[in-house]
Order: structure tokens, then C-alpha cells, then sequence
């Protein structure tokens, strides 16, 4: 195909930008193959550092004092299968087309513009949980260094900043390194305690809460399985790791599915124990620090230290602990956060800034909440923001689940590519806003205290059967723009893995792989979806043609 000049420039330097892709890390585009060169251990082990957050230890602690022991381990655990389910389809499309949860939203219901607000929800996600675990680690610095709250949240905030610039090439190494030493020091403590005193774990299980008569009730337990399933977004941040998976092929077909379970839906198993053990630690202080300190991972972690170590290393190694994971947990927040902006922003403007301008938007972001103090009131935030994550992530596995592979009315391979895909799917833009709307309304008691308990079931009842009714009723219609992209040689490979050939795109003049790339509209030529993204006159975009699909 000709590499014609484009009459277009505006796009070209726009993409001289995106061409260095050790620091914009495939930003908005299919990870080609070439890229791809770590092995399903590396890449499994990389997204699995990413949950070394201290928030699940709170968010566990905050449940467990309010409802009781027996209602938190239970919202516990239904909030981890929930998890699981809804995360297993989203975890296995990322990894197996190599491409992020946005890009895999546009085409399974949302559209090419209508997952602008999906993006935008998981942006929030990666901030609030980029709060939180900077306020955990300004927690310890006060504790450990006397460093005041305010600057301690800068400290936390500035320096994840050189990791983060360099995507995925300096976060497999810092998520492999820091690894076993992290578990160590959570586990350790642990063992000390339940094998010194076996009587903590009968006060752990006995436990009333502050809300409770030690019984189990279903308003209690939906009430935390809410804030547990807030978390629910994280499996977009699994995604950001898995979509640098190798091939699948028969040789390593065993290596890669393990990978894709344990990194994908897989992360909610140690999630829920983290969370379980947050509650047994709140429990162990509570009658030494009171319920207010109960539930920060810094107290929790110095007293389960004290009880096993001298007491002049207590403090520091509790302190290097919390260091420890938020750096882990935070370059991941910062990264999947700026990938959700960078996406969102370019298609809405048709102008690609780079991946580190908002990487600095989602940090400053950050650190006003930190500086709002958004830890003493993070079960609220949780509650409501968990009703948008489980619309959205129900939304997008029920049309993978249901629709893509049950009434085969959404195609089965995802489309990303602008000119590929309608503006707005009704299918998925109609199921979340219904499913996160009325669930939010059930929040805020608009229909009643009873129902309050019930928002997130709500969130996800509703997507769940919205999203298959409103493919039926629009009959797959508005997923495809045009059944083909106008390049003869096929998008995959014999063994189904995205196509390794290379192209150049006649805008920017770079190579890219098969998948990232459509024919222009107007010249004998191809062209990559940044390029497409960004074209503001809509020269190169192919016009529509009517799909069966």
C-alpha cells in the first residue's frame, strides 16, 4: 500500500509524540506482539504487585467494627464472587486482543463515544484509591518520621511520578522485586499472633460490632458487601497488566490461562483476605487504640509487629511496609489512571496531549482528596461510588458473557478503531445509566430506608438483565459501523492471537501491527487508530455501511 503524505498534518505531530512507546506505553492502541516480550509468570506476577494496597486492611476493619465479624467475613466473601464472575471475561478479552478495558468497553455496548463515561468512572477509581492509599502511607510517615499529614500526602503523591513515566517496562521490575518482601512482612505478624495466642481468633469471630448484636442479617451484609464491591473496578487495572500477554499457543496454552485466572478475577481471592485480616487486626487493637485508629493499617501493623519484634524496630518496619505498598498499588493507580484520561480527553478533543500530562491531572486530583481528608469518610465514598463501578463492569461482562457468545448479537472479536464503531451503543450506554442511576437513588434513600441495603444488588440485578434486552430489542444494530476495515489480510492468526503484521501508517509514518491499523477513505493506504483518533476533519475515517452484525 502507498505511504502517501496525508494532506492532514494536524495528526502528525500528535503522534511524533505517541512514537516513543517506552513512555507512552501504548496508550490508547492494541499492545503489538513486538512489544509483548515478557512471559505469562512476569506478566502475572507484575499485575498481582498492584494489589499491595493497604486499603483492603480498612476497608475490611471499617466493615467488621460496624456490623460484626460474621456479617463482614460473609459481605466478604459474596462481593468476591461477584468479583470473580464479572471480572474472569473482561480479564481473558484483555489479555487475549491485548487491549485495555476501555478500548474493550467501546465495543461491547458502549460505542466509540459512549464509554467516554465509563472511562471517566474508572479514571475516578484510580484517584480515590490513589487517596487512599496516600493517606495510609502519610499515616505512617507521621508515625514513623513525625512528618505532618499535609506534607506526607505530597510525599506519597510526588514520588510515584519517575516510576509511573516509564509504563510497563520499569513496573514488571519494581512489581517482581518488591513482591516477597511485602508478603513477609503481612504475613509474618499473622502467624505470630493466632500461633502465640489462639484465643484472638475466638474474640476475632465473636465480635458484635458497634451496629450489631453479633447476629448475621441480610441488611448488614449487603450494607458491606457495597463498600467491598467498590473494588470492583480493579479488574481494569489487572487488564492494564494482562494486555501485554504473550500469544496464546499450544505450547504455552497451560502458563497463560493460569496467568489470566490468578491475575485477572484471581486478585479478588487475596483482596478478600486481605480484608479478612483487616477485621482480625482491628479486632486485636481495638480496646488499646479505640475504633477511630482501629482501622488504619499503620496502627494495626505496629501493634501485630510489637507483639513479636524488639520494640526499637516496631515502628520502622512498620513504616517500610506501608511504603512499600502504596508505591506498589499507586504506580498502577497513576498509570491505569492516566491511560483512562488520555483516552478519554483524545477522542472527545480529537488532540493527543500524551500520557504524562494526566498523569499529573490524576495525581493532583489525588492530593485534593487527600488534603479534604477523604480517610475519615471513606465507607461513604466507597458505598456510592461502588453503585457506577458495578453498572459499568456488570454492563461489559454480560455482553461478553451473554451477548457476544449466548444470543451471538455483539461481535465476538472487540472493535476499538474510530470509523469502526457507532458513536453510541444504546445497549451498554441504556444498561449503565439505568442499572448506576437507580441504584444510586436507592443509596440516598430516595426510595426508601429499607431498600437503602440494596443499591448494590440493584447496580447489578439491572445491568445484568438490561444489557442482553437492550441487544435484542436494537438487534445488535449499533455495534458495528461497517462490517470490515477495508484491509484484505485477516486480523488474526491461524491460532486466533491478533495478526504480527506490520504496516506503516501513511499520517505519522511509523509501524504498527495488523490490529491497530484500518484503510483510509481517501487514500490507497492505511491507517493507525491514534491517527484516526485524532483526525479532526475526518479525512481517513471510513464511511458507514450497513452490517448484519
Amino acid at each position: 500500500m502507498s505511504t502517501t503524505e496525508s494532506p492532514l498534518t494536524a495528526s502528525a505531530p500528535a503522534t511524533d509524540r505517541a512514537a516513543k512507546e517506552t513512555l507512552e506505553d501504548y496508550t490508547l492502541r492494541f499492545a503489538p506482539r513486538g512489544y509483548r516480550r515478557w512471559s505469562p509468570a512476569v506478566v502475572a506476577t507484575t499485575a498481582l504487585g498492584g494489589i499491595a494496597y493497604l486499603a483492603d486492611f480498612s476497608i475490611g476493619a471499617g466493615i467488621g467494627l460496624a456490623h460484626g465479624t460474621g456479617n463482614a467475613l460473609i459481605a466478604i466473601a459474596v462481593a468476591a464472587v461477584v468479583i470473580f464472575v464479572t471480572g474472569f471475561p473482561l480479564a481473558y478479552y484483555g489479555a487475549r486482543y491485548n487491549i485495555d478495558l476501555d478500548l474493550i468497553t467501546r465495543g461491547s455496548g458502549f460505542g466509540y463515544y459512549g464509554s467516554v463515561l465509563t472511562s471517566v468512572i474508572f479514571a475516578s477509581f484510580t484517584f480515590i484509591f490513589f487517596a487512599l492509599e496516600g493517606s495510609i502511607m502519610a499515616q505512617g510517615l507521621e508515625l514513623g518520621l513525625g512528618l505532618p499529614l499535609w506534607l506526607g500526602y505530597l510525599v506519597s503523591t510526588l514520588m510515584v511520578i519517575p516510576l509511573v513515566i516509564y509504563g510497563m517496562k520499569a513496573l514488571s521490575k519494581l512489581q517482581v522485586w518488591t513482591t516477597p518482601i511485602w508478603l513477609v512482612l503481612m504475613i509474618a505478624p499473622l502467624v505470630h499472633l493466632v500461633a502465640r495466642d489462639p484465643g484472638t481468633v475466638d474474640r476475632f469471630l465473636s465480635y458484635a460490632g458497634t451496629d450489631g448484636d453479633g447476629g448475621v442479617n441480610t441488611a448488614s451484609v449487603l450494607l458491606g458487601a457495597g463498600v467491598c464491591l467498590s473494588l470492583i473496578a480493579q479488574i481494569g487495572e489487572q487488564v492494564d497488566y494482562l494486555r501485554f500477554m504473550p500469544p496464546k499457543t499450544p505450547e504455552n496454552r497451560r502458563g497463560w490461562w493460569t496467568a489470566v485466572v490468578m491475575a485477572g478475577p484471581g486478585w479478588v481471592v487475596l483482596g478478600a483476605l486481605k480484608q479478612a485480616i483487616g477485621v482480625f487486626l482491628a479486632v486485636y487493637i481495638l480496646a488499646e487504640v479505640g475504633p477511630d485508629a482501629a482501622p488504619e493499617p499503620i496502627q494495626q501493623f505496629r501493634s501485630a509487629f510489637d507483639a513479636m519484634l524488639p520494640s526499637w524496630v516496631v515502628v520502622p518496619l512498620a513504616v517500610v511496609l506501608v511504603v512499600i505498598s502504596q508505591i506498589k498499588i499507586n504506580v498502577t493507580n497513576a498509570y491505569s489512571g492516566s491511560l483512562a484520561w488520555t483516552n478519554s480527553f483524545t477522542r472527545v478533543t480529537r488532540h493527543y496531549p500524551g500520557r504524562l500530562v494526566f498523569v499529573l491531572v490524576n495525581l493532583g486530583f489525588a492530593l485534593a482528596l487527600m488534603e479534604a481528608d477523604m480517610f475519615s469518610f471513606l465507607n461513604g465514598i466507597l458505598g456510592f461510588y461502588s453503585n457506577c463501578a458495578i453498572a459499568w463492569v456488570v454492563t461489559v461482562a454480560t455482553d461478553i458473557g451473554v451477548n457476544k457468545y449466548v444470543l451471538k448479537l455483539s461481535p465476538l472479536r472487540p472493535e476499538f478503531r474510530r470509523g469502526m464503531l457507532h458513536a453510541v451503543n444504546p445497549v451498554g450506554v441504556v444498561a449503565f445509566v439505568a442499572a448506576s442511576g437507580i441504584s444510586i437513588a436507592l443509596y440516598f434513600h430516595a426510595l426508601g430506608d429499607t431498600l437503602q441495603p440494596y443499591s448494590p444488588v440493584a447496580a447489578a440485578v439491572i445491568a445484568f438483565v438490561l444489557t442482553p434486552l437492550m441487544a435484542i430489542v436494537t438487534r445488535g444494530r449499533y455495534y458495528l459501523r461497517r462490517p470490515d476495515d477495508g484491509i484484505g489480510e485477516p486480523l488474526l492468526d491461524r491460532e486466533g492471537n491478533p495478526s504480527a503484521s506490520v504496516l506503516v501508517c501513511h499520517v505519522c509514518h511509523e509501524h504498527y501491527e495488523r490490529p491497530d491499523l484500518a484503510a483510509c477513505q481517501t487514500h490507497d493506504a492505511v491507517v493507525c487508530s491514534l491517527c484516526l483518533s485524532t483526525d479532526r476533519a475526518g479525512d481517513h475515517v471510513l464511511p458507514a455501511r450497513p452490517t448484519d452484525t
